[in-house]
């Protein structure tokens, strides 16, 4: 078994707002982080995207919960309940405030809810932060 490095961990952000998705990778940008980063723009894409491995592995999810098609709580569910992808990591970075979706995300077993509106600028700090988790945590693959 070959131990992946850091660099090799993909983000696959789930995200629906162009504008959004954009400010994510720019974030990624400033910060010297260079990871690669694939995108799917809801649910069912993200699924069929993961279910024909064609997002590579060791990798990392950013989700948005409010999206078309399939939400982000149906994503995880669907996630959870697929043997073959339960294992992966969330992060939940959403403009939702709602306690009942803060619930519900950590009840399929998030990594962390990051709100957008309560981020701004310090965006920057949970791209850190995603940096600073690969960095240290043992992924599956």
């Amino acid at each position: 078994m070959t131990s992946k490095k850091p660099s090799d961990v993909t983000l696959f952000l789930i995200e629906d707002d162009d504008i959004d998705a954009m400010t994510i990778e720019r974030s990624f940008i400033k910060q010297r982080i260079a990871n690669p980063i694939v995108r799917a723009y809801d649910g069912v894409e993200a699924l069929e995207l993961l279910r024909n491995n064609k997002v590579p592995r060791p990798m990392v999810i950013l989700l948005d919960l409010q999206m078309p098609r399939m939400g982000g709580i149906e994503f995880l569910k669907e996630l959870r309940a697929d043997e073959a992808l339960s294992d992966l990591v969330v992060f939940v970075l959403t403009t939702s405030q709602s306690e009942t979706d803060i619930e519900q995300s950590y009840y399929q077993h998030i990594a962390g809810y990051f709100t957008k509106g309560e981020v701004g600028e310090k965006l920057l700090g949970v791209v850190n932060t995603l940096d600073s988790y690969w960095k240290i945590v043992h992924l599956p693959e």
